[in-house]
């Protein structure tokens, strides 16, 4: 009788009950987002605990006419928070921000990678919201029981508790505001205390003045400067450039069999053929493709938050297509999306394209993840291309592949190979059978090249936009798969890594080992066309005269982390604490790059970020009255 009285008399304590709800959902999250210990555990639930309390606190303070309601609404809320938070890291490997609230709009194109993502028991936090909603419209005696809950308690213990509550947050917050690693900002802070934080935190740039950012100053900071008389200059000039951009490409596919099995034989050829750069890195954000496309065509660096699509789209950026065209090119982009979507039509007339192609034109045949599959998009993009060249004048033109798209579910009909029963109702085993129809979509494209006469006169450059498998989103068994084909643990470089492979004309098979990122593409292509860039600021630099190389990264890693010869480094608090992960795989050191270089890369990352900012915005008034009609181009 006593347990049930005491039972009851919990019952009766909505801060109670809700307190220990949210205590086993923060438990959820740490086990899946953060892998923590014993002693982390405790230390979650120090720093949960103390802002859930400042909430509930308020509550019982201001809401107790309506207490039930609104303990409920809290809840919804806050296990909302924690699902993001859950969801998000699945798949980028960082904890969710306010910033991240302008993606909403993308969701529901996006929606079947955002489910693949989802482990049924991630929905378990929902379940306590989902029975007291049922409970509380079903069952009256539920109804009155929760009116039972509407009393005034003590309202000076509840603001004690509010002020305790608040000092426990400023002291799980302030000793670790500075730290580099946003991570482990969430972590130490605790979720709810970070994202308070995030909402307010200044930026982690250093000061940088935009007027002293030029190419000199660039140049210094990454050690870069071109020399007087560069290899391969004007090795291509008056050729056409194709640039194709594979969906989620890593280069481990590059030369990959399984059980004998070649995965991607055309691009293996290419590889084999024309140079091939192995430790090649991405370099986008939030935005991913559309990132990836900012990147390689302006050489800067993606914003701090947000995709680069919708937060520098109003403004003047230099770009490969304006230099190209300044130099007498036809200038065009092909993408079998909607133009809309990213935002990428105002980012295609920031960048300067003379003309875009997207689903208007491609028309909805066909169709695999966002748009016609890559047969679509390389059929009438060749034919396209061929009657470029007739005019005459040289084309620089972008093609943007979209069938290899996560989570990599082809129709049965695209199968061009049979996989082992292990790799089969895995992620794994789904990418590289969509990358396997990539790879043949391909090779018919370079057929059609060959073919119409365009691609002897061309230089063709063929890079992955991102990553295709997150390391946060593999389960045990695709581990092991992926531990198989690399012969030791995957690891976070081995994620990075994508391919970089260029046909130039006349121009020999060779392999170029040094490192280098997507920033980089617009100063090679721009030394082999004989383009003169040396006034444009850009941060990327040509790999063909240079063998070391910095690569500041964001959002895949925390502030702070770059890629160098050296491997990988991901800060701490700061440098001193900060990890390196060897290129070649294997276990984490101490920082391998010196404290220098760790600040080199965090001020290039600064300096593009203030020089973006400092650029005019685009006068839109001019370009709709001007070039809207030039810019869409239509199958009609």
């Amino acid at each position: 009788m006593s347990n049930e009285t005491g039972w009851k008399a919990l019952l009766n304590k909505p801060f109670m009950v809700f307190s220990i709800i949210m205590i086993l959902k923060m438990l959820i999250v740490w086990i899946i987002v953060f892998d923590g210990g014993t002693g982390d555990i405790i230390k979650m639930l120090l720093t949960g605990i103390s802002s859930i309390g400042f909430i509930f606190c308020l509550i019982e303070s201001f809401a107790y006419r309506k207490k039930f309601m609104t303990y409920l609404i809290s809840d919804l809320i806050l296990t909302a928070i924690y699902f993001a938070v859950i969801m998000y890291y699945k798949y980028f490997g960082v904890i969710v921000t306010y910033h991240e609230l302008r993606q909403v709009n993308q969701v529901g194109e996006v929606n079947s990678s955002v489910f693949s993502l989802m482990d049924p028991y991630f929905l378990f936090i929902f379940t306590d919201i989902v029975a007291l909603f049922i409970l509380f419209a079903s069952k009256k005696r539920f109804r009155a029981w929760s009116r039972t809950l509407s009393v005034k308690g003590k309202r000076t213990w509840f603001v004690a508790g509010q002020v305790l509550a608040v000092a426990a947050c400023a002291t799980a917050i302030i000793p670790y505001r500075q730290d580099m690693n946003e991570f482990q900002q969430a972590k130490n802070m605790g979720i709810l205390n970070y994202e308070i934080y995030a909402t307010f935190a200044p930026s982690k740039d250093l000061p940088i003045n935009a007027e002293e950012v030029t190419p000199a100053m660039v140049e210094q900071e990454k050690g870069s400067a071109q020399p007087a008389q560069p290899a391969y200059w004007e090795a291509a000039k008056g050729k056409n450039v194709i640039i194709i951009q594979l969906e989620a490409f890593q280069n481990f596919l590059i030369n990959l069999k399984i059980d004998g099995k070649e995965i991607t034989p055309n691009m293996n050829k290419l590889a084999a053929d024309h140079f091939y750069f192995p430790h090649f890195f991405q370099q986008v954000g939030q935005g991913n493709t559309a990132d990836a496309e900012f990147v390689v065509n302006t050489s800067l660096y993606v914003p701090p938050n947000g995709a680069a699509s919708e937060v520098y789209a109003d403004k003047e950026l230099p770009s490969m297509p304006k230099a190209f065209s300044a130099n007498g090119y036809q200038t065009a982009s092909f993408h079998t999306n909607n133009v809309m979507f990213w935002n990428r039509d105002q980012l295609y007339k920031a960048i300067g394209w003379d003309k875009y192609y997207d689903d208007t034109f491609f028309g909805k045949e066909d169709p695999v993840a966002f748009g016609p599959s890559d047969e679509v998009l390389y059929a009438k993009s060749a034919d396209e291309l061929a009657r470029m060249q007739q005019t005459g004048q040289p084309f620089y033109v972008q093609l943007i592949s979209m069938s290899g798209h996560h989570p990599f579910r082809i129709p049965e009909s695209k199968y061009k190979m049979e996989l082992p029963e292990r790799y089969k109702d895995t992620l794994v085993g789904d990418y590289i059978e969509s990358q396997n129809y990539a790879d043949y979509a391909l090779g018919q494209f370079i057929d059609e090249l060959k073919k119409n006469g365009v691609w002897d006169n061309s230089v063709i450059v063929l890079y992955g936009d991102h990553q295709g498998l997150p390391i946060y989103s593999l389960n045990n068994d695709e581990k092991k798969l992926m531990k198989e084909i690399y012969g030791r643990d995957y690891t976070l470089p081995d994620m990075m890594n994508i391919p970089l492979i260029m046909s130039v004309p006349n121009e020999q098979h060779q392999v170029f080992n040094q490192v280098g990122g997507q920033s980089d593409i617009f100063p090679t292509i721009s030394n082999l066309m004989g383009v003169s860039i040396k006034d444009q600021v850009h941060f990327g630099q040509d790999l063909l005269n240079h063998t070391s190389n910095i690569l500041p990264q964001r959002y895949y890693l925390p502030s702070g982390s770059f890629i160098s010869d050296l491997g990988a480094f991901v800060p701490g608090s700061g440098y001193a604490d900060g990890i390196t992960y060897p290129l070649a795989g294997g276990p984490v050191t101490t920082p391998q790059d010196t404290e220098d270089t760790y600040t080199r890369a965090h001020r290039l990352i600064s300096m593009s970020d203030e020089y973006v900012a400092s650029l005019p915005e685009w006068d839109k008034k001019v370009v709709k009255s001007e070039d809207d009609d030039k810019q869409v181009a239509s199958s009609k």
